[in-house]
C-alpha cells in the first residue's frame, strides 16, 4: 500500500474543473474527482487583494502518481500559476484505498 492525497486545485469556470477533473482522471493519474462550486475565494495576488469566484477541483490519487498528475494539471490549467496543492489521506476503508491502487495503476 503507498500513500495516497486528496489533490486540490481551482478553476475560474464550471467547465474549466471538469474538463481538468476529467482529463485527469481518463489518463488514470486520479481514480475520481470531485467539482465542487461555485466558491467565494478571497486572496492576495500580484500584491493586490481580490475576491472572486472559482471553482474546486478535488482529484484522489496515490503519491506515486502525484508527480505525473501535477505536471497533467500544468499543462491544461487555464492560470499560469494555479493552486496546486495535496493533503495526505491518512485513514480509510480498505477497499478505497484498494480502487485508489487499481483506479491509478500505470497503464
Amino acid at each position: 500500500m503507498s500513500g495516497y492525497l486528496q489533490v486540490l486545485t481551482a478553476t475560474p469556470t464550471r467547465e474549466d474543473a471538469t474538463r481538468l477533473a476529467g482529463s485527469a482522471v481518463a489518463a488514470g493519474l486520479a481514480a475520481g474527482a470531485q467539482v465542487v462550486g461555485p466558491v467565494v475565494s478571497v486572496y492576495w495576488h500580484a500584491g493586490e487583494y481580490g475576491e472572486g469566484e472559482e471553482w474546486q477541483v478535488l482529484l484522489k490519487t496515490t503519491e506515486a502518481r502525484y508527480a505525473d498528475l501535477e505536471a497533467h494539471l500544468r499543462e491544461r490549467h487555464p492560470w499560469d500559476n494555479p493552486e496546486l496543492g495535496a493533503v495526505p489521506i491518512t485513514h480509510g476503508a480498505a477497499g478505497y484505498f484498494e480502487w485508489l491502487d487499481r483506479a491509478t495503476a500505470e497503464r
